[in-house]
């Protein structure tokens, strides 16, 4: 009987769709596992072999767990909302939750296909109402949060202003705007209602700022850094400039130690580590105010606060340095030099943050006129703006210090600024960078000689005796701008009163759903694209969205413009899995206290920062207020390597429409062009016919062939639409199969790693699958036939070695070195002519996570009624692996002829005595008396003729 993978394949995607098989029991009495993938965004283009690679990992420890006795949640959804089809409708004018619904089915499709083991009755997208109503909902709770310093969490708004009322804020100690006002009791009770709501918008965890953000003109909307490349958006490649907005914002800031500290009780890959650290960038130093000094034109005097991890370089500042966008800039510059200032600012608004930070290389700024007060010496320094300095990081202002700094030192020389050497006896320009034991300042007897510590804490010291400055930690973290220019993404449930300040829909008005617009674009006047929306409008009376044309400003009035980022509807999808039909909360007490949080979650390594940095910050809030009882959401998180994609290129001779087959190239100056993989078979031949129909380019070009074929050359890179390199999982199920595919993906190599993709490598692991089949069906007409008798010992030992290696290969995730075990094992056990039942029924077991279909069909076969799922693990035995037979070797005159088993027991008389004997041994002597016989326990015998 043949293996029709594709028969046996789609027989058992229908029965674990019809039967529920994967569905998470709840409540159960099983210990839980909950296995976790990276929400997905479903693009257009569906998956490529690249895209299942984390997905298949996630599935067979998922599976594997099963078998263990766990009651496994492994769900999936879709993080639905974003700008791709927002564009998409914008060109079109289809709506973009057709789009998203169309692209939905075409993933889950894909999904089926692959046999993965997901609970469908969870699935959760982000863009649909019953989903986004808790998005909205967390909102609302951060809004009405405040994060006490005292207590190290979040709090309820009634808490702070309970204290306001009987203390003022004289007391409190909480994360809030830096030009938060002090008052007394007296004065909260003297305040109006606006002026109170303005102070508690000071403190809220999420709240409205005016904030400088990354806007793309072209796109109608702020982008966050993540989503901008090389200065330009990512999506369409439009130009970003940088833009001072009102934007609602998270205070993520609140956690930042929180967030540092969290990472030592996770079990996640160290690079991924490092890059949380690095973006959270704790800094501990000083806070340093210069003054700026009248004179001239300028005749008020203002304060520039700067932070240095070193404030016993202080004596080094020889000039200050500001960001562009520092809200002191247009203050401070003198008027000869405004409009150079003024030209600056302009040219660095057209760069983003992130090109700003990664270009270490070009220097840039413009003298203000403005000169600052040394604190200690009370000499002039100049004040400079240059786009190295940024805004939003630190205070917006460095103290420059060139011998101390490479980035000062370059800024200075460029400029012609005077470079004084603190460091006595030291060349500024050939050790001035080198870090110092101590810190020997010229012009400081104060601190002369002391080791940097020390310096640093007398400067602080210093600095609070003069009331200029202070010990400070620093974080590069910075709150999250979480305000989109974008119809497709959650509505915030806010309206604005007359006074123009946010207030909160009622819970139970929940969720709010996005209006329908005739255009995504934004409006004539440059408001958001809901600005299009006709009924949007909240009524307080009848607790609904109404016309606009009824907005009063007394009963009715205007909702919020703005919709949320993407990273919003997937910084609690987990949570929601766990209980997603529930319509009271979240998630229910009961389901949150038994599922817990999430025990593995693989993904890629391109959401280091971004979303599981928010999600952690959610989850951590979350905790504060007692609604999880998980401060960290995933204990373990692995990230997959990529698959690669081998493009393929023909080479077009420069300035003609001549193209060189690979080995004619020589010293020729040729253009290298991608062309579509799938023209281009396993021997690197391209199908030239095809080819020109493929793109109108090709139609009248000349191809120089070599020995009749044009052979074109491979580039190892990742997979992209981009490179023509993507490889459809479509067609290789179709070819190979699901298993076929799912085992290769692990065999290419260590699920950590990047590794090419080679279509040719499937037929190694497809012919595997068939042998396995073949092991099953060794009866009259290769029929199936499995025998009811004892295994031989050789069996028990094939069965059980692979049992060990597979198990411990599985829990080190090392699937890879899996997939040989079990090659071996089935080569070893086809050689015994293995029929055995004691044998082949825990293979199939142990195959089943890798190879379900297969393994489904083979158990089946093998009479049970119930899915292979439902079968136990099995256990390796040790007593089976324990070597009682040794194949000696046995040579003649050095040459080996034949091996002989024998027990490991016998001593060496016994075993010379069993090889002379032997009728093999008699055969080779041919009546001949043996020299010598030359005996080497466990390992050899040599019988000298």
């Amino acid at each position: 009987m043949q293996y029709d993978f594709r028969q046996i394949e789609a027989k058992w995607q229908q029965y674990w769709s019809e039967q529920k098989t994967f569905r998470a029991e709840f409540p159960s009495e099983k210990p839980k596992y909950y296995v976790l993938d990276m929400f997905p965004y479903p693009s257009g283009a569906g998956l490529h072999v690249g895209h299942p690679l984390g997905y298949i990992a996630s599935d067979i420890y998922a599976r594997f767990k099963r078998h263990q006795g766990y009651n496994v949640l492994h769900p999936m959804g879709y993080d639905s909302f974003g700008l791709p089809a927002e564009q998409y409708a914008i060109q079109t004018g289809q709506h973009p939750s057709i789009t998203t619904e169309t692209n939905i089915a075409r993933y889950r499709e894909q999904l089926d296909q692959l046999g993965f083991s997901y609970d469908w009755g969870r699935e959760v997208r982000t863009s649909d109402p019953a989903y986004y109503k808790w998005t909205q909902w967390i909102f609302m709770q951060l809004f009405n949060s405040w994060y006490n310093k005292k207590s190290d969490k979040a709090e309820p708004v009634g808490t702070l202003i309970e204290a306001f009322e009987s203390d003022g804020n004289l007391q409190i100690e909480a994360a809030c705007d830096e030009d938060t006002p002090s008052f007394t009791a007296k004065d909260w009770k003297s305040f109006s209602r606006v002026a109170r709501e303005r102070i508690l918008l000071k403190y809220r965890l999420t709240f409205l700022a005016d904030t400088e953000v990354n806007w793309c003109p072209e796109l109608g909307t702020v982008l966050a850094n993540d989503e901008i490349v090389n200065g330009v958006s990512e999506r369409g490649g439009y130009p970003v400039v940088r833009k001072k907005m009102t934007q609602w914002s998270m205070r993520i800031t609140a956690y930042a130690q929180r967030l540092l500290d969290g990472l030592a009780s996770v079990d996640w890959p160290r690079p991924l580590v490092d890059s949380q650290q690095n973006w959270i960038g704790r800094s501990v130093g000083a806070a340093v105010v210069f003054n700026t000094e009248p004179a001239g034109s300028l005749k008020e005097s203002f304060p520039i606060e700067v932070f240095t991890t070193r404030p016993d370089t202080i004596f080094g500042v020889s000039f200050m340095t500001l960001a562009p966008e520092h809200e002191l800039v247009p203050k401070i510059t003198t008027p000869e030099q405004m409009e150079a200032v003024t030209a600056y600012i302009e040219a660095t608004a057209r760069r983003s943050e992130r090109e700003r930070m990664a270009d270490v290389k070009s220097i840039s700024g413009v003298f203000t006129g403005a000169h600052a007060i040394h604190p200690f010496t009370g000499e002039p320094v100049p004040i400079w703006i240059g786009d190295y300095v940024l805004g939003g990081y630190g205070t917006g202002a460095v103290m420059s210090v060139p011998c101390g700094d490479q980035r000062d030192f370059d800024f200075a020389r460029h400029f012609d600024i005077p470079i004084p050497n603190i460091f006595e006896g030291v060349s500024v320009e050939e050790e001035a960078f080198e870090e110092k034991d101590g810190a020997v300042i010229a012009n400081s007897d104060f601190i002369s000689g002391l080791p940097v510590k020390e310096a640093s804490q007398k400067v602080i010291e210093a600095l609070e005796e003069k009331g200029q400055g202070a010990g400070k930690i620093n974080y590069r973290l910075r709150d999250a701008v979480f305000s989109r220019q974008r119809y497709w993404g959650e509505p915030f449930p806010v309206y604005y009163d007359a006074d123009g300040l946010p207030q909160l829909l009622p819970e139970h008005c929940l969720p709010l759903n996005l209006p329908e617009v005739e255009k995504y674009l934004p409006t004539e006047t440059g408001e958001p694209p809901l600005g299009n929306a006709t009924h949007w409008a909240w009524d307080t009376r009848a607790e609904q969205v109404v016309a606009n044309e009824n907005i009063d400003h007394k009963t009715v009035f205007p909702l919020e413009l703005n919709t949320m980022p993407g990273w919003a509807g997937s910084s609690q999808y987990f949570n929601r899995y766990m209980d997603p039909q529930n319509q009271e909360a979240l998630v229910s007490e009961e389901a949150i206290s038994y599922w817990q949080d999430v025990d593995l979650y693989i993904g890629g390594s391109e959401h280091a920062t971004g979303h599981l940095l928010y999600s952690r910050f959610w989850q951590k809030f979350m905790f504060d207020r007692g609604w999880v009882p998980r401060e960290e959401f995933a204990s373990k998180l692995i990230n997959q390597g990529m698959i690669l994609g081998t493009s393929a290129i023909v080479y077009r001779k420069s300035g003609t429409q001549q193209y060189l087959s690979k080995g004619l190239i020589g010293d020729t100056p040729v253009e290298e062009i991608r062309v579509d993989v799938n023209l281009v078979n396993a021997s690197d031949e391209l199908d030239i016919k095809k080819l020109r129909e493929w793109q109108p380019q090709f139609k009248a070009a000349e191809f120089l062939l070599e020995k009749d074929v044009y052979i074109v050359g491979r580039e190892v890179e990742k997979m992209s639409k981009r490179w023509y390199n993507v490889v459809n999982p479509d067609q290789i199920c179709e070819e190979y199969g699901a298993d076929s595919l799912r085992m290769y993906e692990m065999f290419l190599g260590p699920l950590e790693q990047s590794k090419p993709w080679n279509t040719a490598g499937l037929s190694g692991v497809h012919g595997f699958l068939k042998k396995l089949w073949k092991l099953y069906h060794q009866g009259p007409d290769r029929g199936f036939e499995v025998l009811d008798q004892a295994p031989s010992a050789q069996n028990l030992k094939s069965l059980h070695k692979t049992i060990k290696k597979v198990t411990e290969d599985i829990e080190a995730f090392s699937f890879n070195t899996s997939v040989s075990t079990f090659m071996i094992c089935v080569n070893e056990l086809t050689a015994q002519g293995c029929r055995e039942r004691e044998i082949l029924e825990p293979l199939a077991i142990l195959v089943a996570p890798y190879a379900p279909h297969i393994a489904e069909e083979l158990w089946e076969r093998l009479g049970h009624t119930q899915s292979v799922v439902e079968a136990s693990y099995p256990v390796h035995q040790d007593r089976y692996l324990i070597e009682s037979t040794k194949e000696y070797p046995v040579s003649f005159n050095g040459k080996m002829r034949f091996k002989l088993p024998l027990s490991l027991e016998l001593d060496r008389e016994a075993i010379e005595a069993a090889v002379l004997s032997n009728e093999q041994t008699l055969h080779y002597l041919e009546g001949r008396e043996p020299r010598k016989v030359i005996v080497v326990p466990g390992k050899i015998v040599n019988i000298v003729v």
